[in-house]
């Protein structure tokens, strides 16, 4: 447990009352919002911390931030927090929230707005790193070694996009800057959403045999958990990018590294089944595989404009009127 407050002691042990920040990774949180106008003790926590020890850091605060889908706030950990009165998640779904159980202890929870373009650019920032080698031969570059591979080009080649909402439907005047073509399917997707953003609609089977880049921009549910698994796996064309900058458990983590171990196919990733990545995790030895942690929505214009909105979040719930209640 790491608190970064200066009027709060180290250690597993302490107790704390007043406004927990849970998972602060780049301890910036205090800079990016007038925390003092609350007048309340504010604890900003680096290390990311679950089940019995985020109950004995947090146990006595009033209210907790919880940063995106960063931990998991179960009903078990809600029936321990007795003190607990708000709970505010930046951006306004969190999945790692049991959003019913909160409510039946008499906890609000609200969000904050988010903006989607930091993920739509992280996205293509994946994609043209990982179809141009860049992280490989940065390495080997800086290793003595000069032009060890040859990169793809975009012009002509296929995107399928899982999911045509905004994000990926903010994908698609970039891909046609590039020359791409682009197609799409999703589980709701209609010919009229198709034809507006203007892009050819496929059954799913035909969009991941396809494509030469499979990117996927759906909410995970029970109906998208393990969309992508070991079947549409194996129907991508041999050297093809499966990229995921939406949540990790909509493709088969298994069968995605035995795939990748095969050299099959090739991988972005942004999200993964367990965050932070286990260190030691199969991934993280793979070659053909760009990997990042969780950046999308993670930049400095998107965070100072989330933890505004949770200051704003948090003097309206103390006046008796919650805002962007969830």
């Amino acid at each position: 447990m790491q608190p970064l407050d200066d009027d709060t002691r180290q250690g597993e042990t302490d107790v704390m009352s007043g406004i927990a920040v849970l998972d602060d990774y780049q301890g910036r949180a205090a800079e990016f919002a007038d925390w003092v106008s609350l007048d309340t003790p504010v604890h900003y926590f680096r290390d990311h911390l679950e089940g019995d020890a985020l109950v004995r850091a947090v146990q006595d605060c009033e209210v907790v931030v919880a940063m995106r889908e960063r931990t998991q706030i179960t009903a078990e950990v809600l029936a321990a927090l007795p003190n607990l009165r708000l709970l505010v998640t930046t951006g306004m779904t969190n999945a790692a929230i049991d959003v019913d159980a909160a409510h039946s202890h008499g906890v609000v929870v609200s969000g904050t707005p988010s903006v989607g373009t930091s993920t739509v650019e992280l996205t293509w920032a994946l994609l043209l790193a990982a179809v141009k080698h860049l992280p490989l031969e940065d390495r080997e570059l800086r290793a003595g070694s000069w032009q060890t591979t040859l990169a793809s080009d975009l012009a002509g080649k296929r995107l399928g996009l899982i999911g045509l909402g905004r994000l990926g439907a903010a994908m698609v005047p970039i891909a046609k800057v590039f020359a791409m073509e682009v197609v799409a399917w999703s589980q709701n997707l209609t010919p009229e959403r198709a034809d507006e953003v203007g892009v050819e609609m496929l059954t799913k089977d035909e969009l991941i045999s396809s494509s030469d880049v499979v990117s996927i921009h759906l909410r995970l549910s029970e109906r998208t958990r393990a969309l992508i698994g070991e079947r549409e796996i194996a129907m991508m064309r041999p050297g093809a990018l499966l990229l995921n900058t939406s949540r990790g458990p909509i493709v088969d983590e298994a069968a995605l590294v035995s795939a990748l171990q095969a050299q099959r196919i090739t991988a972005a990733l942004d999200v993964y089944d367990i965050e932070p990545l286990p260190e030691g995790h199969p991934l993280t030895a793979l070659s053909n595989v760009v990997l990042a942690p969780h950046l999308g929505y993670a930049s400095e214009d998107n965070v100072r404009q989330m933890y505004i909105a949770v200051v704003e979040n948090i003097a309206a719930f103390r006046e008796g009127a919650p805002i962007r209640v969830v």
